[in-house]
Formats: structure tokens, sequence, C-alpha cells
């Protein structure tokens, strides 16, 4: 619950007034909330994590307390890092996909009036009303070989297309599900600039691409990054995606980490994948980020 910021006569806003009536510990009480919250919903499960990734599996699938680094030191094998650097080659590659194509979506959003502009905006949003595996599905079936796109082809005299269960079916699915996430925090970087400065450029005799380069980059800069955040950290955590449209031929950590768990049922080298690759995509946005701000 917050204190509303009105005006309360000899004493300034109400917030003002709770600060000095109350003091620190009200402060404290407002923040246990969150700070619960975390603890056991982030902290905690973590912490698991941490524990179980330094045991070792025993015979049957479970959990002997032997605890090392060995389930680390096996990520070392070149399997395991030949799949941590495809997945951050697809993430970063899906990622520049989705600038490519969200950006001049979101910039023409933001020249609809404010009713096409909210119209937009849903129906960006619709497809997260429906469960990734309908969505998925219905792209199976539209290109299956007996599908839609397939059907067509066949009656135009054309081979039919081998798509599905390919490596273009699973950069397909990402974008698929990811571009929502640059579209939205693009159009709220665009729709905040000041149209005045585009018509000033253009007044100095600027060409569209100078205008681009020089004055819309800049000013999205934010939701470019923003978005670019969204989509490449959860690349590389999806295992629905490759197992679906490429039919487990193109792994990534995500379907190696479920693959410990769920399969093979060892658990310590599941967790250790986890925690690698939390760290290797954290750090490294973590790294970017801090240049952004510094530059």
């Amino acid at each position: 619950m917050t204190v509303p910021n009105i005006q309360t006569p000899g004493f300034g806003t109400a917030q003002t007034y709770a600060v000095r009536r109350f003091g620190a510990p009200l402060k404290v009480k407002l923040s246990l909330p969150p700070l619960l919250w975390l603890a056991v919903f982030y902290a905690l499960p973590l912490a698991l994590i941490v524990v179980v990734s330094s045991a070792a599996r025993g015979t049957y699938g479970g959990l002997l307390w032997d605890l090392s680094l060995k389930s680390y030191l096996r990520f070392f094998d070149p399997l395991y890092l030949g799949v941590l650097a495809r997945s951050i080659g697809v993430a970063a590659f899906t990622t520049f996909i989705c600038v490519v194509l969200a950006f001049p979506i979101s910039w023409q959003m933001t020249r609809l009036s404010k009713r096409g502009q909210q119209i937009m905006v849903l129906l960006i949003l619709i497809p997260f009303w429906t469960n990734v595996l309908v969505r998925l599905y219905a792209w199976m079936f539209l290109l299956g070989s007996s599908g839609p796109f397939n059907s067509v082809l066949m009656r135009l005299g054309l081979p039919p297309l081998e798509f599905l269960y390919t490596w273009k079916a699973v950069l397909l699915g990402f974008v698929y599900g990811a571009l929502p996430f640059m579209i939205l925090p693009l159009y709220a970087s665009l729709e905040k600039i000041d149209k005045s400065l585009i018509e000033a450029a253009h007044d100095l005799y600027a060409s569209s691409w100078q205008v681009f380069l020089r004055v819309i980059l800049p000013l999205s800069k934010p939701g470019l990054v923003a978005g670019s955040v969204l989509v490449f950290a959860s690349i590389p955590c999806d295992f629905v995606t490759p197992d679906i449209m490429g039919g487990s031929k193109y792994a990534l950590m995500g379907n190696l980490i479920q693959q410990q768990y769920l399969v093979v049922r060892d658990w310590p080298f599941g967790s250790a994948l986890a925690l690698i690759q939390m760290l290797v995509i954290g750090g490294g946005l973590i790294v970017y980020l801090r240049q952004e701000q510094s530059a």
C-alpha cells in the first residue's frame, strides 16, 4: 500500500508527513513484502540449485551428497561448449532479425492515430492469450507436408516446401515468439520522440537516412536495448520451440537442461548447466548494459 501524494496543510505532501511521522520503520515495513517475495521465490530456489549442483547423481537418478565440482568440470567437454556457443549464436541472430522486423513496425505504429495505436498494441498482445504449444502446433499445421502452404504449391505444380524440422523452422518459431518483446519497447521509445526534431533535421537538408541514424536511432536506444535484452535472454532457455519446430534435432541449452532433469535424471549436472547459463548470459548482459551506460 502506497501513501498518496496529497498536499496537507502545514506538512507538505502526505508522503513527506508519513516519513517525518514514522521515520525509518515505515520504510522497513513497506520493503518487507517485496523482500520476502524475492527471498522465497528467487533466492531460496537459486540456493537449492547451487546445493544440488554440488551433489552427485545416484545409481537410479537420486542424489548423493558427495559435494564436489565434478558437474561444473564436466561442462567443459567440447560437446556441451558447442551447445552453449550455438545457443548464444542463435540468440544473437534471432535478436538481429527481431530488430530488423520490429523497427519499421514500431515506427509505423507511432504514425497512426491514438485509436490505431491501441488496436495495434492489442493485436500484438493477442498471441499471448494462447498457450505457446497451441501456437507452435498451428505453425506445424501450416508448414507441414499436407498443410495449406504445400497444398497451394502442389496445385501450382511446384515441389512441396521442406521447411518443417529444419533450423529455419526453429528460427521462425523463435522470431515469432520473441518479436512482440522487441516491438513493444521500441514502440514505447519511438512514440516519445518529439516529431519537431525530425522536422528540424529535414529543414536542415538531412536525408532520410541521416535523420534515422542521427535522430531516430539515438533517441530510440532505450527501447532498442530493452527489447534486445528481453529477446536475447529468453532464447537459450527455450526448449519447447526446438523440440516442436526442429524435431529435437537442434538442441540448445534449454533442451540440454530439460533432458538432464527429466530424461537422464542427472539433477546435479542439470543444475550446474542452469547456473552456468545464467552466469554467462547474465554476466554478458551486465557488461553490455554497463558499456551502454558509460557510452
